[in-house]
């Protein structure tokens, strides 16, 4: 297992958002977290992820205990993820965007940064030249100069998602990927987290509303309501349960 949440609960003041639940993800698996909204999902993430520190359990990344790590240190361990909305430094270019995802990865001083001595210019060269690699991959190379915020939904989301990648990440979590994108544009981030699984051995994480979306993409799913766990297993399963179509599919059609 690359992820185990132990009884995982949280919280704020007397509201539970999230009662204990408990699930694991497999290496190299796509797991998709989904559930209306106010269901608990985003804060599942930020637990995951050390923004807010659970009211009871544990997390696990790989068996080790990562329960209550601040934010950096877990994405030095091999955590990244993008957000609901996203987060691009809009006055920067593309390439300087994915840029700062290669922070932890960068070997030079304080001294050799500000003075550009030393170790500074072949990190600098090498970090470009794997932004680059990773623009290529994401078929968004050719904006590497422009500023994030003239490009298109669908591509600002991959730049998002290239600079998670930069951290070298071994669990990715996603949160609601496609929305805002047309059918094609679902289809492309599809394709390109297959790839992404298939070449980079990335576990991913998933929140997500669109249906159709999630039953191509995810092996597994977890349905939250209100903080409960209502069902776990395939997607196509979980759209035919009673359960789930009464919290949250409605007419969803397969």
């Amino acid at each position: 297992m690359i992820l185990q949440l132990e009884n995982i609960s949280k919280n704020f003041g007397g509201v539970k958002a999230i009662s204990p639940t408990s699930f694991s993800i497999r290496k190299g698996e796509i797991f998709g977290l989904i559930g209306p909204n106010g269901a608990g999902k985003t804060t599942m993430f930020n637990i995951i992820t050390g923004a807010y520190e659970p009211s009871s359990g544990k997390v696990l990344l790989d068996g080790k205990d990562i329960t209550n790590k601040k934010s950096n240190k877990i994405v030095h361990l091999g955590v990244a993820r993008t957000f609901q909305n996203i987060r691009l430094f809009s006055s920067l270019n593309v390439l300087e965007n994915v840029l700062i995802g290669f922070d932890r990865s960068i070997k030079y001083t304080t001294v050799e940064a500000f003075l550009h001595l030393g170790r500074f210019w072949s990190a600098e060269k090498r970090a470009k030249h794997e932004a680059m690699e990773l623009l290529e991959e994401l078929d968004i190379a050719k904006f590497a100069k422009s500023k994030a915020s003239d490009l298109s939904y669908g591509q600002q989301r991959k730049v998002e998602i290239a600079r998670a990648l930069a951290t070298k990440p071994k669990l990715l979590l996603l949160d609601e990927p496609a929305a805002g994108m047309n059918a094609t544009e679902s289809d492309e981030l599809a394709n390109l987290i297959f790839a992404l699984r298939e070449k980079r051995g990335i576990s991913v994480l998933l929140i997500e509303h669109d249906m159709k979306f999630v039953n191509r993409l995810c092996d597994r799913v977890l349905v939250l309501d209100y903080g409960k766990v209502i069902f776990e297993g395939k997607p196509n399963e979980a759209v035919k349960n009673p359960e789930v179509i009464t919290a949250y599919l409605g007419d969803f059609v397969e």
